[in-house]
């Protein structure tokens, strides 16, 4: 874990939306207990953070997100780099950072407050080339072996819902290992964010990636249980960066594609 501080800029209020003028005393005391705003990013998933090659320093959608509610909050943005969503869920337990982003699960939804998605990825499958499974519903079979990272959102459900293949976890976490592991033990397949499974069978031919999906993986902003008044408030700024734009023009300026989640049901 290593972590970054960076100051929110201040702008006029008249600029930011009426939920977020002035947020209550209770509202800080959630999100920026101890004077700044703690973020948890992980980069292990490509599509939400990645590492600036100029500066080192995180960015895409998640940081962008982060510097913007501290913006609003009126407080400093600490970035908490973790290398796999795993890590950060483990942290939470540890105090380490007051809003996270990471996918919903249920088991996650034990420790974390969280808004509805503001992105939806979908999880899939990359096999070899001359692999037998051709569909979805052929890897969750006898004998199949499945390269997961430990604690990430599709080891989490499939964890639940497959019947009868085996998962393989790397212990790292983040994509990267597990997509190692999936070639160098040589199992039949790994699951993943779609966007960086397509990245690596593009450079190499042995390798493909199925068609459809085995799930929609919801990615949402956290704070700790229990923290009702932060939750609240990011419940509200998240549907405020779905419907202004904010999201969908954070994809494109990090070269990234997601699809924008509807608004959260009423």
């Amino acid at each position: 874990m290593n972590t970054l501080i960076c100051a929110a800029s201040m702008l006029l209020a008249a600029t930011v939306p009426a939920f977020a003028q002035s947020p209550s005393p209770d509202v800080l005391k959630d999100l920026a207990p101890t004077g700044k705003l703690r973020a948890a990013i992980n980069l292990g998933n490509g599509v939400l953070a990645q590492t600036d090659a100029a500066t080192g320093k995180p960015k895409g959608i998640t940081p962008d997100l982060a510097m913007e509610l501290g913006r609003r909050l009126g407080v400093p943005v600490e970035l908490v780099v973790y290398q796999a969503a795993g890590k950060v869920f483990d942290a939470v337990k540890d105090g380490a950072w007051d809003v996270s982003f990471v996918a919903i699960e249920p088991v996650r939804a034990a420790e974390i407050e969280f808004s509805a998605p503001y992105v939806i990825i979908e999880g899939t499958y990359m096999v070899p080339k001359d692999s037998p499974l051709k569909a979805i519903a052929d890897v969750d079979r006898s004998g199949v072996r499945i390269a997961v990272g430990v604690g990430s959102a599709y080891d989490l459900y499939l964890t639940r819902t497959l019947k009868s293949a085996t998962l393989v976890r790397a212990a790292v976490g983040g994509g990267q290992a597990m997509i190692e592991m999936f070639v160098n033990d040589k199992l039949e397949a790994a699951a993943g964010v779609k966007q960086p499974l397509v990245a690596y069978a593009s450079d190499h031919p042995e390798m493909r990636v199925m068609d459809g999906h085995f799930m929609e993986i919801q990615q949402a902003m956290g704070t700790p249980k229990g923290r009702l008044a932060g939750a609240a408030y990011l419940r509200a700024f998240v549907e405020e960066m779905k419907a202004s734009g904010f999201v969908a023009d954070a994809i494109k300026r990090s070269n990234q594609s997601a699809a924008v989640a509807p608004p959260a049901a009423k």
